[in-house]
């Protein structure tokens, strides 16, 4: 196949999780085409399948914001013209889903269909999604894509409580590359982390607001005070100095490290003792899930998608929405017990074998052709090798 894929370039989940998936089909012989106005962060390096066209805008004195939705728009319909693809799969309903009906009207009257595929995430259905001023727009623009995924079942649900959704909503799960996200043996980093062998915690997130990170601090605080123990806080965002701010305010800043945005995070994992997620909302929790990977138990709030990958009481720990001292018990009723905490990190890689990279990109290959399928016999769309 020649797949289009459209996203957000940035270190956020909907990002992390196209481009990885775009890498695998291309490992698998399809076609790939990211358009996107920067290389994402994960797509780095030649491959023969897959190509990388950017959206540039054109400053024009009219306009106080470039008009990025038409740029796009645009975009697409001269990458579909010209490389012929099969269909363009959208990650991220804003404004994306728009942007790819505006382009297939376009193409349509140029005597050309092109299926739609929208991925929803979270927050874009959620929190700006359910926003008045963005609402009917991304409910019209969801019902008239060609098929719609999410990654989660409460994500499902939700979408059908917020918008009059008027198709089925294929639920596939994000997933993790278990070749990449694997303990591996860092003992001199640890050592350099926590020299006198504390238990070293780690969070990790864009440091918004939704992500509660404070709670993650007064937690800490409060697994400090029983035993000695380090905070690894990796990634980066508009909440970065209130933390830091409260870091000292607890004095706690000598065993807190703020790592910033990390590529290589797998190799901070790999030290790691427990991770802790205590959002106000997580359609999934990708970062929770390449955790367990590596072998390390979750503490996390039992919020959106959360409780369908964390397993309560096997695999971490499930707390409700701002509970710091219910996540701290747990926190330390597994640090305290090696044995326990042994067969939790067992039971958390055997838990993201389900979500193994080679079991969900099948799913969305299978979902694509049903999509191209239903196009040739719906729209009259000549099947795709006679284009």
């Amino acid at each position: 196949m020649k797949i289009g894929i459209i996203c957000y370039p940035t270190y956020g989940g909907s990002g992390m999780v196209a481009t990885e998936l775009g890498l695998a089909l291309a490992r698998k012989g399809h076609q790939v085409h990211f358009i996107t106005y920067r290389r994402p962060p994960r797509l780095s390096g030649f491959h023969e399948n897959i190509s990388f066209h950017e959206v540039t805008d054109d400053d024009y004195p009219l306009f106080e914001y470039p008009p990025y939705d038409t740029t796009l728009a645009s975009k697409l319909v001269e990458v579909v013209h010209f490389e012929q693809l099969d269909l363009l799969h959208v990650h991220y309903a804003i404004p994306h889903a728009t942007v790819a009906y505006l382009a297939k009207k376009v193409l349509l009257q140029r005597g050309r269909y092109i299926p739609v595929i929208t991925t929803l995430h979270g927050t874009d259905i959620t929190v700006v999604g359910n926003n008045p001023s963005f609402a009917p727009v991304v409910e019209f623009s969801i019902n008239k894509s060609d098929g719609v995924t999410a990654v989660s079942q409460s994500l499902r649900q939700q979408t059908f409580e917020y918008f009059h959704i008027q198709k089925d909503i294929q639920v596939i799960y994000n997933f993790v590359d278990l070749n990449r996200f694997r303990r591996t043996n860092k003992e001199h980093f640890k050592k350099a982390i926590a020299p006198q062998g504390e238990r070293i915690l780690i969070h990790v997130s864009n440091f918004r607001k939704v992500k509660r990170v404070e709670d993650v601090l007064h937690m800490f605080q409060i697994i400090h005070q029983q035993i000695p123990a380090k905070l690894l806080l990796v990634g980066d965002g508009p909440e970065r100095r209130k933390l830091e701010d409260l870091c000292r305010r607890l004095k706690l800043c000598d065993d807190i490290r703020f790592l910033g945005k990390q590529d290589a995070i797998e190799e901070i994992l790999a030290v790691a003792d427990l991770f802790v997620m205590p959002s106000e909302n997580e359609s999934f929790g990708l970062a929770a899930l390449e955790a367990m990977a590596c072998q390390v138990p979750v503490i996390s709030t039992n919020t959106g998608g959360l409780p369908e990958i964390n397993i309560h009481g096997k695999t971490g720990f499930l707390s409700p929405i701002g509970d710091v001292q219910d996540m701290a018990h747990n926190a330390l009723k597994l640090l305290a017990n090696e044995t326990l905490l042994d067969q939790f990190r067992k039971n958390a890689l055997e838990q993201a074998r389900k979500f193994d990279i080679n079991r969900i990109v099948p799913q969305y290959e299978a979902y694509y052709q049903h999509i191209l399928d239903t196009a040739v016999h719906t729209h009259n769309m000549p099947p795709a090798d006679a284009w």
